[in-house]
């Protein structure tokens, strides 16, 4: 009775889904077994505009970098498959039987957001598919009234042995609620009235419900919006159709509008990653998790798409049905190369371009590149023909790669010792000491790639011979350890200073736009804050208006054996400190922003007889941000500046950018001299936009003098410096 009321419709077209594995079903018998899979499937619709309501396909070796299939193309004619002419929202699931199922919002916005139809679809191969269109409002006269009806998605229920679909209907005076009810057996129908799932506790709207197992309980991502409440929630229950209980608080990352929620696990990991569509600022975030109820963000330069997707699913499919894809829906410009599985690869700066058909690998140094295998990783559904080792020392090495379509190309591979970037992941304004106490070196930076220089926590790493630096961990954590301040944890800096015989390490940092200061007996820490702000507020000393209280600089100066202490944004302000390190002799503080090119970052130090004061120009977001110097007699002034005095600045034939907020070091008992800055993550940053600027990655060049003391301009590097060695 209930499936002739169904305007069933069967279609036979192209979807490129080959064999796709669902972190619906995690934690269930798949018929695919995770080894067996190599690559990540996504699927989206574009936007509200003519033509973007559409399914669309993309590919990923590593499941944060994806490239649209068929050069971003419907993959399928809409008004085939819909009767509104526009499909939102799609989802897929591998079933329990070998059967692939896609579930869909029937709904075109250009003739407005009420709709109450969904389309279900099945294929036993994700090439060939059958369709149904169902509406809801019609089938069951018991909501003949709603609104809408969105989001669709599948789960395979082991206790019913039925595949179950769910979804948020809106009934007029009530808001949007979770139902669900099970697929009949040819996926054509729904067999019974939907049921209510989950509702909000808040009473407001619960829409795009998506549900993963994991250790035998069930997760449900959902967002809830209105006056009181916005944003990404999780509810957790032991059974899949009822008890859902709320966990406190959001798990998306952001601050912006976000929807669309979706959670699949990474392939032979404990990892599980949360993708949400900011819509109205048409990105996309990633958060990832082994919990599944604490997510951290991962930052813009660790996601890359050549597309723009709105609400989309990410599942894992195998070597054979990725290679169906990328068959069935070639894209110009794919990077058929995309990394290297070789241990000694940097993959965060790996370069590959698909015009030029090269890719770029930057090894660490200490790696002999006469017989290097890199382990090439090919784009999903493209193999490569390994070779042993090679001899990468004098040229690149051409590579053979065999594409789904049975023709061949070459790809020219180019194996280099890259010392920069000297630290893992993102980070900025590197502050750098030598601890005679440990005779070691130490890095302070600020922990960058989070959105919008969100970081709350501070890190250091150490070193012996400023090449090989050893992760530390975290020395102060602001929702942790400091009660007056716990956002924004940017550029500090630190004093090693002997006090009774006794060696100490005075912490300054930036946090919620001011300064503090932490100590701690060994470099390493811990570090215990002093619970309150060092600088809460601009001196009045300070004429200058706007710019914030950040980027605190600390100097001992060797000729009169005391310390001085340098902050300023927009302007340079410096003082004396008294002997305990803990305060300013405020008499003393004096404003000495050298000329207009000044931003923020200073950095001070002392060579043969003369004071040095470095800043950075521009700003942090801009590829033109870059060093200049003055110098002066004195640790507070005057400031001489140079008609040339350019530091260090971008280099394009390198592709390097957003070179500033430095420090400096001497290796003790030397004359050498080293720089040590911060550019923009590369290659990706340079097409990042702002995000570049909050995504960077900390480097060390030599800095050397001209025989008048003048500095000579710093070519920035890939390369690096040589090991140093400390003086016996």
């Amino acid at each position: 009775m209930i499936f002739n009321s169904f305007r069933l419709f069967t279609l036979s077209f192209l979807l490129v889904l080959t064999g796709i594995t669902s972190c619906k079903t995690s934690g269930i018998n798949e018929s695919v077994n995770e080894q067996a899979k190599s690559a990540y499937l996504f699927v989206y619709f574009t936007g509200n505009g003519p033509g973007e309501e559409a399914v669309h396909y993309a590919l990923s070796r590593n499941g944060l970098d994806y490239y649209a299939l068929n050069d971003d193309k419907p993959i399928v004619a809409t008004d085939a498959i819909s009767n509104t002419g526009g499909v939102r929202d799609p989802h897929i699931l591998r079933g329990e039987d070998g059967m692939f199922y896609m579930v869909l919002t029937d709904l075109k916005t250009q003739n407005g957001w009420s709709n109450t139809e969904i389309i279900l679809a099945k294929s036993s191969d994700l090439v060939t598919w059958e369709s149904s269109k169902i509406n809801l409002a019609e089938v069951f006269p018991e909501f003949s009234d709603i609104t809408r009806a969105w989001a669709p998605q599948t789960i395979y229920d082991e206790k019913a042995g039925k595949y179950m679909v769910y979804f948020s209907m809106l009934q007029p005076g009530s808001y949007d609620k979770i139902y669900y009810a099970y697929a009949n057996a040819d996926f054509t129908a729904l067999e019974s009235t939907p049921k209510q799932l989950f509702y909000s506790p808040d009473e407001k709207s619960c829409i795009d419900a998506d549900i993963i197992k994991k250790g035998g309980q069930f997760y449900m991502f959902y967002k809830t919006e209105g006056t009181a409440t916005k944003g990404i929630r999780v509810a957790v229950s032991d059974s899949l159709t009822d008890g859902y209980v709320p966990v406190e608080g959001y798990v998306d990352q952001t601050e912006k509008a976000v929807e669309g929620s979706s959670v699949f696990k990474m392939i032979n990991s404990n990892t599980y990653i949360l993708l949400y569509d900011m819509y109205i600022d048409g990105e996309y975030q990633f958060a990832e998790s082994t919990d599944l109820k604490n997510f951290t963000a991962l930052g813009a330069a660790e996601i890359s798409m050549n597309f723009h997707p709105r609400h989309g699913t990410i599942i894992p499919v195998t070597e054979a049905e990725a290679t169906r894809l990328l068959k069935a829906f070639p894209s110009k410009d794919l990077p058929l190369l995309v990394g290297a599985a070789n241990s000694s690869v940097r993959t965060q700066n790996v370069k590959a371009d698909a015009t030029d058909k090269t890719i770029y690998l930057p090894v660490y140094p200490g790696t002999s590149l006469t017989d290097f295998d890199p382990k090439l990783l090919a784009f999903p559904g493209v193999q490569v023909e390994q070779k042993s080792g090679q001899n990468f020392e004098n040229a690149p090495v051409s590579y053979t790669l065999s594409l789904p379509d049975g023709t061949t190309t070459t790809y020219a591979v180019e194996a280099e010792i890259a010392g920069n970037p000297v630290l893992n992941g993102y980070y900025a304004d590197p502050e750098i000491i030598y601890s005679n106490k440990d005779q070691k070196f130490y890095l302070y930076p600020t922990s960058d790639g989070f959105d919008g220089w969100s970081g709350k926590y501070f890190k250091t790493f150490s070193s012996t011979d400023l090449i090989n630096w050893k992760d530390e961990g975290v020395i102060l954590d602001l929702t942790k350890d400091v009660s007056w301040a716990n956002r924004n944890a940017w550029a500090p800096c630190i004093a090693e200073r002997k006090i009774d015989g006794k060696y100490q390490y005075f912490y300054y940092f930036s946090a919620a736009q001011q300064i503090g200061l932490a100590v701690a007996d060994d470099p390493a820490g811990p570090y215990k804050d002093l619970g309150e702000a060092f600088v809460g507020e601009k001196p009045e000393a300070i004429k200058r208006g706007g710019g914030q209280i950040i980027d605190p600089d600390v100097f001992y100066d060797p000729q009169s054996g005391k310390s001085y202490f340098y902050w300023g944004n927009g302007y340079m302000a410096g003082a004396e400190l008294n002997d305990d390190m803990r305060s300013m002799k405020e008499e003393t503080i004096t404003e000495m922003t050298p000329d207009g090119t000044y931003r923020e970052g200073t950095e001070v130090f002392f060579r043969n007889g003369k004071y040095y004061f470095m800043w950075s120009e521009d700003d942090t977001r801009s590829p033109n941000y870059r060093v200049r110097y003055a110098t002066a007699d004195s640790p507070l002034g005057p400031l001489n500046i140079p008609d040339d005095n350019l530091v260090i600045m971008k280099d394009e034939e390198q592709e390097i950018y957003g070179t500033g907020h430095n420090s400096v070091i001497n290796v003790p008992g030397t004359d050498d001299w080293y720089i040590v800055y911060h550019r923009f993550t590369r290659p990706k940053g340079i097409a990042m936009g702002s995000p570049a600027g909050f995504n960077r990655e900390v480097s060390i060049d030599k800095l050397t003098f001209a025989e008048d003391g003048s500095i000579v301009p710093v070519k920035p590097t890939l390369q690096g410096i040589e090991p140093v060695s400390l003086p016996r």
